[in-house]
């Protein structure tokens, strides 16, 4: 069945010239050959940002989950398998009832251009319409305003994560296009929550949105973190001090993200939800958001995975292993759209080596010479290795490092991550 289904995955692939294309236009006709399921969907928490969307989206999954609510979530892209992305009331969409949904979608589309991001979102769509949840956590694609995802009409919550520079050639050459189109979800009604982000971020979008009549929450204004320790931390919401436990996620800009899951909590206390302290604390515990600083060894070497493939990604790693005074080998792999040499220059310092491998099977992957290209430049030794298991023996048998960090890209976690979590 899952052959089956990847089969068809890669049939919706060439249905549209460009994998990404920009565009309500084509998802709106097929809703409407569906009978608009987009406006059949539970409460919706929109989620839009550059970084840390999935990880605020998998801590409100679990503290709700914790309260017993049955929730609907819709998350990309996937580590290993596709099923990942949809969540219908708590559990992940099976083979069969996936495959059952993709086979009528593609009927009804009849053959007609859709990009692959627009027909699955159309497809989750109507499934989360079919059956009954409490709440839908929906994450955008890559952008905002015209994401496919944000064709619902209405929705109870907008958070926006922190935003950087990523995605250039399809949200705009500036920080502040980029601002404009993740600010494109926002609704008339809806609650907007603003997470951590750089304060020339946070101040432009205040501009941007304080004509708005939405009740707004800002990081640093209406909640924030005051205090960290080993096993807690202090969180501040509109003048209340509570202490939580800190999360399994690594690095401290997790705990700035469970900050964001949290004051959305608290805020949907008001409206009648009525979460718990208990609530709170035990999702947060439980939360697991693979491939972000997931642990996992080789030989007996710590590994850590992190599909961080941007410079604010970049820096949060650097932080983490900083903090904890760690140097490492990294084995890397990324996308060539991205800015591979800004993401070595920040992660230098705490860097003894470099292994470069390709993505496997991702044909617009970095070149290893390329990457040994941006090494060489920034004087940082590296290695070229052919695949994973070539890099994992080379590190093993010649280097033996203390740690090993592997990251760049999201599509490469999933496809190694299997080697480290045995």
């Amino acid at each position: 069945m899952s052959l089956k289904i990847e089969m068809l995955l890669s049939e919706f692939i060439n249905l549209h010239p460009k994998y990404i294309d920009l565009s309500l236009k084509r998802i709106k006709i097929l809703l409407h050959k569906l009978d608009n399921p987009h406006l059949k969907l539970p409460p919706t928490i929109h989620i839009a940002g550059t970084n840390g969307k999935g990880s605020t989206l998998s801590y409100l999954r679990y503290i709700m989950m914790e309260k017993n609510l049955k929730v609907h979530v819709y998350t990309s892209p996937h580590l290993q398998k596709f099923n990942e992305r949809i969540i219908t009331a708590n559990k992940e969409i099976t083979n069969k009832k996936l495959y059952n949904i993709l086979q009528f979608i593609k009927k009804i589309n009849a053959g007609q251009p859709i990009t692959f991001f627009e027909i699955t979102t159309v497809a989750a769509f109507y499934i989360f319409s079919k059956e009954k949840a409490d709440l839908l956590l929906l994450e955008t694609g890559l952008g905002g305003r015209l994401d496919a995802t944000n064709i619902v009409k209405n929705t109870l919550i907008n958070i926006i994560t922190p935003i950087g520079i990523d995605h250039q050639d399809f949200l705009g050459k500036s920080i502040y296009k980029i601002i404009n189109e993740k600010l494109g979800i926002i609704k008339p009604k809806s609650n907007i929550i603003i997470s951590k982000q750089k304060l020339f971020v946070t101040k432009y979008i205040k501009r941007k949105i304080h004509k708005k009549n939405n009740s707004k929450l800002f990081y640093g204004k209406n909640f924030k973190i005051i205090e960290i320790n080993k096993k807690e931390f202090v969180f501040r919401f509109e003048k209340n001090n509570y202490v939580y436990k800190i999360p399994k996620l690594l690095g401290n800009h997790q705990i700035e993200n469970a900050s964001t899951a949290i004051a959305t909590i608290l805020n949907l206390n008001k409206i009648g939800f009525n979460f718990s302290k208990k609530n709170i604390n035990d999702g947060i515990k439980k939360t697991i958001w693979p491939g972000r600083l997931e642990r996992g060894k080789l030989n007996n070497i710590p590994v850590y995975l992190d599909g961080a493939h941007n410079t604010d990604g970049a820096l949060q790693l650097l932080n983490f292993f900083k903090y904890k005074k760690f140097k490492c080998w990294l084995i890397v792999g990324m996308l060539n759209n991205k800015d591979i040499d800004s993401f070595l220059r920040l992660l230098k310092p705490v860097l003894e080596g470099v292994v470069a491998i390709k993505i496997p099977n991702e044909k617009n992957s970095y070149e290893t010479n390329q990457i040994a290209t941006v090494c060489k430049k920034r004087k940082i030794l590296c290695i070229e290795k052919e695949n994973i298991k070539m890099s994992n023996k080379f590190l093993v048998k010649e280097i033996k490092p203390k740690r090993i960090l592997v990251s760049g890209s999201l599509y490469l976690i999933g496809k190694i991550r299997k080697y480290y979590l045995k």
